[in-house]
């Protein structure tokens, strides 16, 4: 008789992917709304490991009306929506059959991680190429800053992919 994994039923818990979503859209939500950011520019220190992370936490800001006259509303949060659209698309992606079967693995909270530094260098990537006026360099740059986005806050999305069924 061989020994297999049998899948658990897990009544009460959602998809790691579902769950990672969830927690992507209210890192964004909560920590990119106007009040937040107001809240992280006026009361953190930059100069401190802290103050520097709940400023970052502020990055994928979102507005409730346009920068500039002509500028709509969709343009100013294009980063903000395409880091919630991709972190969605690779928290799909991402997860193979073996780390989605195994509930509870450390494989899910590496994989709902990575899927989120992925969805912060490549949806800030293309908003950057889309809007920009400047340089490619420019848009590499701001690319880095997605990326580094990704990497500090992503822990959250990790944290919520663990132990979600497949």
């Amino acid at each position: 008789m061989a020994v297999t994994n049998q899948p658990r039923a897990a009544a009460g818990y959602g998809t790691a992917a579902g769950t990672g979503t969830v927690a992507a859209l209210i890192l964004v939500g909560v920590c990119g709304s106007p009040w937040y950011v107001a809240w992280a520019e006026a009361n953190t220190d930059p100069s401190s490991a802290g103050g520097w992370f709940l400023r970052l936490l502020a990055w994928p800001a979102w507005r409730l009306t346009a920068v500039e006259p002509g500028q709509g509303v969709l343009a100013t949060d294009l980063r903000a929506i395409l880091l919630v659209v991709f972190a969605v698309v690779f928290l799909y992606l991402l997860p193979t059959s073996q780390v989605a079967r195994v509930q509870g693995s450390l494989n899910q909270f590496f994989s709902g991680w990575a899927a989120y530094v992925l969805a912060g260098a490549v949806g800030t990537l293309l908003a950057a190429l889309l809007t920009s006026g400047g340089t490619l360099l420019a848009d590499f740059q701001t690319t880095q800053t997605g990326a580094a986005y990704g990497f500090f806050a992503g822990w959250v999305v990790g944290l919520a992919s663990l132990g979600g069924r497949a």
